[in-house]
């Protein structure tokens, strides 16, 4: 029908292989669990199912799977089978959010009508997220934005890696954006309706780290008889980012492996570890060379960068300042309260000759400085920002050629930029070189 799959979940063999039949020839995809427990595990990142199950089974039953799945997602229909005896549970149950009931036995038609409902609202509720979940991306993308193309490959690969529960990991230079991408990340994931947990590992002690982390049993540390939830269970349904996670001390990185491949997490001074529903994003530098020094687990470092995004320093982004510039200046006049401003030859000399050691968020810092020392030079009449970025560019262009006599070549040396890319510019802003040779 849709390509949407049930997940049927059913202890007694006979009653299980009789229903798989009757949805399939309904026209249903259908796999078949004889327990909660497997069927959990089989339930993926943004599943666009439905799960029918029946509520009296051995070990987990149909009630504590539905509080399991809720708790992975509210939003995914469960549809429960009951006995006559246990309607009064059954509708229990839907008040705490199962989707139907059935009682037995039941006609195939009527299962059919229910996940039928079921499916319907589960691929509206999965369109209407990623519809959310692109409108955030473009949100927040403001310092992303770019003309060059590497930017747009990475907002791509970030759309692709939040529709995931995959961990990821965001390596570059200070001020390229990781927290805005790790950001991205989760506004653009089904995790979006919980928290974004930061933990900043730089300001973290060795003390300090296993307790914030991983919290702590009631009576286990000193002064304290409650229990302390760490930011791993606190993150659980939600994403976790440690940033500059190569600050974290060699001794916990063993201990956050093990979360990460059993997804689990033991408090400090606990007896047992406890399941927890995790998405790790973490930032740095360079692990790589954290590797190299001993400061980092070789072991963990593989584990994370099997999905990494590497956001380009600024200066491998030349044609993008300008319009990041334009962007900040806005920024700037808005948050300042600020009238519209007109870029000086100062300006336009530093963003061509600075290397922006700081990138993005150096570039910021500069355009809210010139906007707030701004006392004149300013704009009466408010400019459109494509055309604001469109003059600033020309007028580069035009300072470059009259500076060279027309001379191409030379131009091309104080634009830092390609043939190709100027001769488009050329051809976009009507300049002809020609115009500027001297005779």
């Amino acid at each position: 029908m849709t390509g949407q799959t049930v997940l049927f979940v059913e202890d007694d063999d006979t009653l299980r292989q009789a229903t798989v039949q009757a949805l399939e020839l309904a026209g249903f995809a259908v796999r078949a669990f004889s327990g909660a427990e497997a069927a959990l595990t089989a339930i993926p990142p943004n599943f666009d199912g439905v799960i029918v199950s029946d509520i009296r089974m051995p070990r987990m039953d149909g009630l504590q799977l539905l509080a399991q799945v809720r708790a992975r997602d509210p939003d995914l229909p469960v549809i429960l089978v009951t006995g006559h005896g246990d309607v009064p549970m059954a509708v229990a149950a839907l008040k705490d959010g199962a989707f139907d009931f059935l009682t037995k036995p039941f006609a195939a038609d009527h299962l059919a009508l229910t996940v039928t409902r079921a499916l319907e609202r589960r691929g509206l509720l999965i369109e209407n997220r990623r519809l959310r979940a692109a409108a955030a991306i473009s949100e927040a993308a403001g310092p992303l934005l770019d003309e060059s193309g590497a930017m747009a490959r990475l907002r791509e690969q970030v759309r692709q890696f939040a529709d995931t529960d995959m961990d990821v990991l965001i390596e570059g230079e200070p001020g390229t954006g990781k927290d805005l991408i790790a950001t991205m990340l989760h506004r653009g994931s089904s995790r979006c309706a919980r928290s974004l947990i930061v933990v900043p590992c730089e300001a973290l002690s060795d003390e300090q780290a296993a307790i914030e982390l991983f919290g702590h049993a009631a009576d286990s540390v000193p002064h304290t008889r409650l229990a302390r939830v760490g930011q791993i269970v606190a993150s659980s349904g939600g994403t976790l980012l440690l940033d500059a996670i190569d600050a974290l001390p060699l001794p916990l990185q063993a201990r956050l492996l093990r979360v990460i491949e059993d997804r689990e997490v033991q408090p400090v001074g606990a007896v047992r570890a406890e399941a927890v529903n995790l998405r790790l994003v973490a930032t740095a530098s360079d692990l790589s060379s954290a590797v190299r020094d001993g400061r980092f687990r070789a072991d963990l470092y593989h584990r994370l960068a099997a999905t990494c995004l590497r956001p380009p320093p600024l200066r491998e982004r030349e044609q993008d300042q300008l319009m990041l510039f334009a962007v900040f200046v806005d920024q700037a006049r808005e948050q300042l309260g600020l009238p519209p401003y007109a870029m000086t030859d100062q300006d336009r000399r530093h963003l061509l000759a600075h290397d922006w050691p700081g990138n993005v968020r150096e570039l910021r810092n500069f355009a809210f400085a010139v906007c707030n020392s701004a006392q004149s030079g300013v704009s009466s009449e408010p400019i459109d920002l494509r055309a604001r970025v469109a003059t600033f560019e020309a007028s580069i262009i035009i300072d470059a050629l009259t500076a060279t006599g027309g001379n191409v070549v030379k131009a091309l040396g104080l634009l830092k930029t390609s043939r190709r890319t100027l001769y488009d510019k050329l051809e976009r802003h009507g300049i002809d070189p020609e115009a500027f040779r001297k005779d």
